[in-house]
Parts: structure tokens; C-alpha cells; sequence
């Protein structure tokens, strides 16, 4: 019966685990939109995709299932390493607004950008560039919580019982 039941457990996580990959991969409509100077600094490094949470697939990559007996952890886990984890957690929560100096580098990496932005168009008179400092907040994008909802929404309880009968040959 244990091995039915860790095989039952094993099953519903990958499955959750699949849900919350297709949703980072279809989710974008359900997510804030990037803002324009995200969008811009993606388009200035090579990178043409808009959606949220996709820029290199680590994100996604690191969503993985730890089963030990009839228990399973569905996530990042600490061992994809503390950026990562953090970098799920910033998205699944947001951020309040902070505030980052502008370095040198920034700087130019900012005129870059907005020169590019504007088509070589004329700076118009009295506009400095950017300031000394920038504001960011990140927006909420519950990635983790929306697929855990639409698991949970799935009957889990029933799939489990299923399996675990036929499992032990009571089907």
C-alpha cells in the first residue's frame, strides 16, 4: 500500500509541476504586461520576447518535483541555487517600489536604449536624460499559486484513489 500511495503522490506532483510549466508558457496573457522600458532593454540585448517570467527558460527549468515517501515539494527548490529561488518569489509576490542608483555603465547602457527608442529623433530641449536614480516595482505575476489553483481544481483526491486502487489491483 505505501509504494501505491508514494507512487500516487509521485504523480500528482509531476502533474502539477507539468501545470505550472504550460502556465508560464501560455500564462502571459493572465500575467502584468512588461513595461515598455523592460520590453525595450530585451529588444537593445537581442532578446525578442514579451512575455513575462520567459527570458532564458531558467525560471522554468528550475520548477522540479522532490518526492520523499508520501510527501512531495513542487517548486524551486533551495538547491537550484538562492538567485533562483528569489527570483520566483520576487515574481510570485512582487516587490514594493526601490530604488537603484544609476551607475556610469547604466547610464550608457540607458542612452542606448532610449536613443534607439526614439529613431534618432532630436532630444528635445530641456530634457536632461535620466535622472540619478531609477524607481523599480515589480508587479505580482502568481505563477506558482495559479497553477496550484487549477490543480487543485482538477480533483487530485479522486486521480489519487484511482491510482492507488489500481495500483493494488482493486480495479
Amino acid at each position: 500500500m505505501h509504494r501505491a500511495i508514494n507512487l500516487a503522490v509521485r504523480r500528482e506532483a509531476q502533474r502539477l509541476r507539468r501545470e505550472i510549466v504550460v502556465g508560464l508558457r501560455k500564462g502571459s496573457k493572465e500575467f502584468e504586461p512588461l513595461s515598455p522600458l523592460t520590453r525595450a532593454a530585451r529588444r537593445l540585448s537581442g532578446f525578442r520576447g514579451g512575455k513575462p517570467l520567459i527570458r532564458s527558460g531558467e525560471l522554468r527549468n528550475s520548477i522540479s518535483v522532490v518526492a520523499r515517501g508520501d510527501r512531495a515539494f513542487v517548486g524551486v527548490p533551495r538547491k537550484a541555487g538562492d538567485k533562483l529561488v528569489r527570483i520566483a518569489e520576487i515574481h510570485e509576490y512582487g516587490t514594493q517600489p526601490f530604488v537603484i542608483p544609476i551607475t556610469p555603465k547604466m547610464r550608457k547602457f540607458l542612452g542606448a536604449l532610449f536613443s534607439r527608442e526614439r529613431g534618432r529623433r532630436k532630444r528635445r530641449r530641456g530634457s536632461s536624460g535620466p535622472a540619478g536614480v531609477v524607481v523599480i516595482q515589480i508587479p505580482a505575476r502568481p505563477f506558482l499559486r495559479t497553477a496550484f489553483d487549477r490543480w487543485k481544481r482538477s480533483n487530485p483526491q479522486r486521480r489519487m484513489l484511482a491510482e492507488i486502487a489500481k495500483d493494488m489491483g482493486w480495479t
